[in-house]
This record gives C-alpha cells, sequence and structure tokens, in this order.
C-alpha cells in the first residue's frame, strides 16, 4: 500500500494524510467570493471545486410542508482527464454517469441534515472536477460536507435560521482489492484495475449511508467486503478529522 507524508493543517484549510495508504488531502474553504459556501478539495491529484448555494425555494413537492431541501450536481470539466471531455451542452443532454453521481452526492448530504429545521429553502452544492485521478464522487462528498457546513453558518449569521439543521457530518472514501490486497483511497492507477472496488459513505457517529461495490473480475467474498468495510471505517475516520480540522469545530 502507498505511503504519503503527513502536512500540519494551515490557514483556511490544510493538508492531511492520516494514515498509510491514504493519499494527501488539502480542503481550502472560502475558495470562491459569491456561494454561501465553497471549498477546493485535493484529494491527491483529483481536485474538485465544491461551491453550496442557498435559495428560498423548494422544488414543488416540498411546497407548503415547511420542510427544505439539499440538493447536488456534478460535472467534470473537459481537461480534467488526459482527453478533453465534451461539456454536456455539446451533446443536447446530460451526461448520464454525472447525473447518478450528483444524486449520489445529494443522497449523501441529504444525511446530514434535519430538512424541517432548513425551513423552506433549497441549498444546491455544485461539484465541479478541476482534474480528476480517481475517487472524484467520493472527494465530491466529502468537499461538499464543508461546503455545506459553511453555507448553513452564513444562514445562522444572518438570522435566517435560529438553530443549526445540521445533525452530523458525511465523508466518503474508495476501498478496492488491488492485486490481492485491501487498498485504500484508489487513485486512477488502482481503480482502473482493481479486483473489486467500493465507495463508502459514513456518518460522522459511524453509520453507513451507502456502499457502492463491484467485482470487476472474480466475485468477493464475506472476508474480503468486512476488511474492505473495516478498512474504509478508518479512511472516513481520518477524513472527518481532516474535515473539523479545515472548519476549526470539532469532529
Amino acid at each position: 500500500m502507498r505511503s504519503r507524508p503527513f502536512f500540519p493543517g494551515r490557514g483556511r484549510g490544510g493538508r492531511f494524510a492520516i494514515l498509510r495508504g491514504m493519499r494527501n488531502v488539502e480542503i481550502i474553504r472560502q475558495f470562491t467570493k459569491h456561494a454561501a459556501g465553497s471549498v477546493l478539495i485535493k484529494q491527491g491529484d483529483t481536485w474538485v471545486l465544491c461551491t453550496a448555494c442557498v435559495e428560498e425555494k423548494v422544488p414543488p413537492f416540498l411546497k407548503g410542508s415547511g420542510r427544505g431541501w439539499v440538493t447536488a450536481e456534478y460535472a467534470m470539466l473537459p481537461s480534467s482527464t488526459l482527453t478533453r471531455k465534451e461539456r454536456d451542452i455539446k451533446k443536447l443532454r446530460q451526461d448520464g454517469r454525472g447525473v447518478e453521481i450528483g444524486r449520489l452526492i445529494g443522497r449523501a448530504l441529504r444525511a446530514s441534515v434535519d430538512l424541517a429545521k432548513l425551513g423552506e429553502r433549497t441549498i444546491t452544492v455544485d461539484c465541479d472536477v478541476l482534474q480528476a485521478d480517481g475517487g472524484t464522487r467520493c472527494a465530491s462528498i466529502t468537499g461538499g460536507m464543508v461546503a455545506l457546513e459553511d453555507a448553513v453558518a452564513s444562514l445562522l449569521a444572518s438570522g435566517a435560521l435560529a438553530e443549526s439543521p445540521l445533525l452530523r457530518r458525511v465523508a466518503a472514501i474508495s476501498v478496492g482489492v488491488c492485486a490481492g490486497v485491501p487498498t485504500l483511497d484508489l487513485d486512477y492507477a488502482h481503480d482502473s484495475t482493481a479486483d473489486v472496488d467500493l465507495n463508502v459513505v459514513m456518518t460522522s457517529d459511524g453509520r453507513f449511508v451507502e456502499l457502492q461495490g463491484t467485482a470487476e473480475h472474480e466475485p468477493f467474498t464475506d472476508d474480503q467486503l468486512d476488511a474492505l468495510r473495516a478498512l474504509a471505517k478508518e479512511g472516513c475516520a481520518a477524513l472527518f478529522r481532516a474535515q473539523a480540522q479545515a472548519l476549526g469545530r470539532d469532529a
């Protein structure tokens, strides 16, 4: 497994690599000017810009309910990979993979919020991949959580909210079986050759939001799944510490 150095936190964020085999994680808050919350998360060579915007409206199915909504959109910028990725507008349709990942990010972030306490407003977290090297959906969830927390802080500061609707944090990490070895935080080289890959979304109180697992070659066993799940729990715990350190708040 890969070994990375540790860098202490600094400024509006910090670099973190707390576990052997985990890529350096840097969370830079207040990265853009206009969004209620904005974060650039760098996880190795995967870089994602996460911005959280607040709108005083909800989808039609929530009108009059007193409940708010948290949703997400995901896209890869044209030069985020080795070959240029066409923009969706060029194809006159949304990229199916991007829609699926956006829904995953939204589901994950909603697990952190009491929507009744949010009131009838929507927070949209846009996740734009600037540079991709594996684990973009996981980095989007981890960074998106910090952007969401900053957006909620802005609502509290303005008096729009009397109390925080946040219940817990969420984070996500990829794990896999590479050459027979359980491996944490897959970059593209590992992800593209893994025998098994698993994306794990967890809450800061130790529960699972989603597990997306696939055997690329041989089906995997209970023992392998248990080993990957344990490794993911360690990785997510490290990410929760990184989020808390970046925010200057408790994990």
